[in-house]
């Protein structure tokens, strides 16, 4: 009985492992391979398109022939293309080590098939750049990009390191001459100082174009004429340069962050001068003034010349140039002189109490009903004003044309004086009246003083 269970325990242990010997070559035939095995060793075709791992291929094709590729195809190109980096630097270390070795008895073709190395290495650099740049943009792994990145840079910081003064020179002479290196940069440096120029001319042309065009809108001032004409001006330089270093290859959304990050810090350290750009701003929208009026700010007048969009600049009438800041101005209040096609020139003239008041009316009126640039709509005001100190005073308040209130004014003040002295009347000055009264023993003393 026990050599039975003996015999059977036997058996089931035999089958067990007959079991376990079957199952595992199935189980290893049917098990997928690794989602990280290598196309080739798998003997299966890589998912990206066959040339793109040729260094042949030039690089504005290769550019081109990335866009339709989805970051999962162009995550095993970067890797294909970062093993043949890996390779090309290893070339290039083995011939540098021969070099050393041989010292001074390096032949000059054992140079030239260094830089000849080298220049494939920068072939294969550049297209390994553009496809880890196109896996940025494609939402790859930013660790992975980081990774690749970190892996280019480091090769060429190491080999400069440990390069002599004399490889190195010989490196940046062939950058130089090399068609991928110094000319390639040479002719964007080229086209993009042509570009720029060509910029300032459509800029300008686009400016012109806009001054007519704004000219046509009614009721714009001449200030946000001048400002909307010239933010014309600096947009088509800015789109254009855009436009031209996209053309180039270059990645200009960083350029946008950077620049948005960078507004945020500027408007902190200038908040002042972006609150002066807010008021010139208001100034032209507003229209407070315009160029050419005659204007009084903050005690200051003077004519505009310019607004800017931080600044006024007026100029006063002994030809001063006064320039404030556009906080000031809006922030003050604001006489515009000239904004008007009328003004009222206010006159008091002053006569004797010994005189006529009904003659000096009389000639005050005639004389200003007279006088060919005093309107007649609106009525002359002319009445008598104040009993003063030593005078009779009359205001004397036409209307003129606002070019016409200066020579106005003077030329009312000089008939006046003139008018007066042939009528007979006077025009009193301030005078001082003493009283003198003497005492019994002759003494004189002053009784009163006026």
């Amino acid at each position: 009985m026990i050599t039975s269970i003996q015999t059977i325990k036997r058996w089931s242990v035999a089958l067990l492992l007959s079991l376990l010997c079957v199952s595992a070559p199935v189980s290893g035939q049917v098990q997928a391979p690794a989602p990280n095995a290598n196309a080739q060793e798998t003997g299966e075709p890589p998912s990206y398109p066959s040339r793109l791992n040729d260094p042949a291929i030039g690089i504005d094709e290769f550019r081109l022939r990335l866009l339709p590729l989805t970051a999962d195809e162009l995550k095993p190109l970067a890797e294909a293309w970062r093993d043949k980096a890996r390779d090309a630097t290893q070339a290039v270390v083995e011939q540098i080590v021969e070099i050393r070795d041989e010292g001074a008895a390096a032949t000059e073709d054992q140079k030239h098939a260094r830089s000849a190395l080298v220049e494939q290495r920068r072939t294969i650099f550049d297209r390994y750049s553009a496809v880890v740049s196109s896996l940025e943009r494609k939402g790859g792994d930013p660790t992975f990009v980081q990774q690749l990145r970190t892996y280019q840079s480091a090769i060429t910081v190491e080999e400069k390191a440990n390069l002599t003064a004399t490889e190195i020179m010989n490196d940046i002479l062939n950058w130089i001459v090399s068609p991928d290196g110094g000319i390639q940069l040479a002719l964007r440096i080229a086209v993009i100082v042509g570009a720029f120029l060509g910029l300032l001319i459509v800029a300008q042309i686009a400016r012109s174009w806009a001054r007519r065009l704004f000219a046509r809108v009614p009721n714009l001032s001449k200030l946000l004429h001048g400002f909307l004409a010239m933010a014309v001006y600096w947009l088509t330089i800015a789109i254009g340069l855009m436009i031209v270093l996209a053309a180039l290859g270059v990645n200009i959304t960083p350029l946008f962050a950077l620049v948005g990050g960078a507004s945020f810090i500027i408007a902190f350290a200038m908040q002042d001068t972006l609150g002066n750009l807010a008021a010139g701003l208001m100034i032209m929208i507003n229209r407070p003034f315009d160029e050419g009026d005659y204007v009084t700010i903050g005690g200051k007048g003077g004519t505009v010349r310019k607004v800017s969009v931080v600044s006024t600049t007026i100029t006063t009438p002994d030809n001063q140039v006064i320039i404030i800041p556009n906080s000031k101005v809006w922030g003050d209040v604001i006489t515009n002189v000239t904004a008007s096609d009328t003004r009222r020139v206010d006159m008091v003239f002053g006569i004797g109490y010994e005189d006529s008041i009904e003659k000096a009316q009389e000639v005050l009126e005639n004389m200003v009903s007279n006088h060919p640039r005093i309107l007649s709509d609106p009525e002359p005001l002319i009445r008598v004003n104040e009993l003063g100190e030593s005078s009779v005073n009359f205001i004397v308040r036409p209307w003129v044309k606002a070019e016409d209130y200066w020579d106005v004014y003077w030329d009312l003040t000089a008939k006046v004086k003139e008018v007066f002295d042939s009528n007979g009347l006077t025009i009193p000055f301030p005078q001082t009246e003493m009283r003198i009264k003497g005492d019994a023993t002759g003494n004189l003393e002053p009784t009163s003083l006026r």
